[in-house]
């Protein structure tokens, strides 16, 4: 008698790369799952938590090296569903911050599959957090943007010069690439003793940091060698991070000696 397949899709925030920070519901989700479509992970850990029987497939994206296209995954997340049962697509961080995680799940539903969401911690807030940056601040700061630095056309944000002229905290996503775009809009608001830190693979064993004011911290990024993936905080809290306090006193100094 063959057993009938009963479709389902759940999409999984794996955290911002240390697997300790996936959740627990996250972690009860893989172990039942039938097929994993997963990311290019900051740490492949995860993927343990998955019975050695699921099918995994890795669908992940990279700056110029996409293994499927958005519309490909999308059909591969239904057609192996319909095929295997219980499917649960692996995105890192939070799969609705910048995870194109709502148009899979439209997707699913729109064959008539059920669909659940098990929110990630988003590293947008995590990689932060673990230097000792308070996004929000009491009299420092008292709201964050978080901006994707480079949209689906390859551009920067226009939210980004937005931001510049607000007193918030910005937290910028892939936004490496445009680091130089980025200094100029706040540049032209005055903002160039405003302090930033770039924080690259964040929350894992290869993290690197660089902190410096948005008029040197191409500077430091050259020095420090920073590249992507990483996480560009910018605003005063920065410089109030106890972790972070000796990077910032080490720039300073430096600054003026110069």
């Amino acid at each position: 008698m063959h057993k009938t397949i009963q479709p389902k899709v759940t999409l999984v925030g794996a955290g911002p790369g240390d697997p300790d920070l996936l959740t627990l519901k996250g972690v009860k989700a893989l172990a039942e799952a039938n097929v994993v479509l997963y990311d290019a992970l900051a740490n492949e850990e995860i993927m343990n938590h998955a019975p050695k029987t699921a099918i995994k497939i890795f669908v992940g994206k990279r700056i110029g090296a996409h293994e499927y296209s958005q519309d490909q995954i999308n059909q591969l997340i239904v057609d192996n569903a319909l095929t295997y049962g219980n499917v649960v697509r692996l995105k890192g961080g939070d799969p609705f911050i910048f995870g194109r995680g709502s148009e899979e799940i439209e997707f699913a539903e729109s064959f008539g599959i059920p669909t659940f969401v098990v929110p990630g911690i988003s590293s947008s807030i995590a990689v932060p957090a673990y230097q000792g940056i308070s996004l929000t601040k009491r009299g420092t700061s008292e709201s964050f943007w978080v901006i994707t630095g480079t949209t689906s056309d390859r551009n920067l944000s226009n939210d980004v010069a937005l931001a510049a002229q607000s007193s918030a905290t910005v937290v910028i996503l892939m936004g490496m690439s445009k680091l130089s775009q980025i200094v100029s809009l706040f540049q032209k608001e005055s903002k160039g003793e405003t302090p930033v830190a770039i924080i690259q693979n964040g929350t894992t064993a290869n993290e690197k940091i660089g902190v410096g004011t948005i008029n040197n911290i191409q500077k430091v990024v050259a020095e420090n060698n920073l590249s992507s993936p990483a996480i560009i905080v910018i605003g005063e809290v920065v410089k109030e991070s106890n972790k972070l306090k000796g990077f910032y006193e080490e720039f300073l100094s430096n600054e003026i000696r110069l």
